[in-house]
């Protein structure tokens, strides 16, 4: 049986996790609503940052509809909503 064909995450230098992590920390620290970009998923993450989890490596965002869990490696930008 062959295995189907999935793209794979792009991989990213050190950087541009580090920038990443401190967007997200800063987002945290200030209670900000963000909009992640999220590799492999149609539709943009909007909230705030309930948790992140550093044993899991997972983003906690809190939105209306309840939390959702996001991959920290699946992360591919932060915005905020210009809303």
């Amino acid at each position: 049986m062959a295995k189907s064909k999935v793209a794979k995450r792009p991989t990213r230098d050190e950087f541009v996790l580090e920038e990443l992590g401190n967007q997200l920390t800063e987002a945290y620290q200030e209670e900000s609503e963000i909009v992640l970009t999220v590799w492999g998923w149609e539709e943009a993450v909007r909230g705030k940052i309930d948790q992140m989890d550093s044993r899991t490596g997972k983003v906690h965002i809190k939105k209306s509809g309840g939390i959702t869990k996001v991959p920290f490696m699946d992360i591919m930008q932060v915005n905020y909503p210009r809303d």
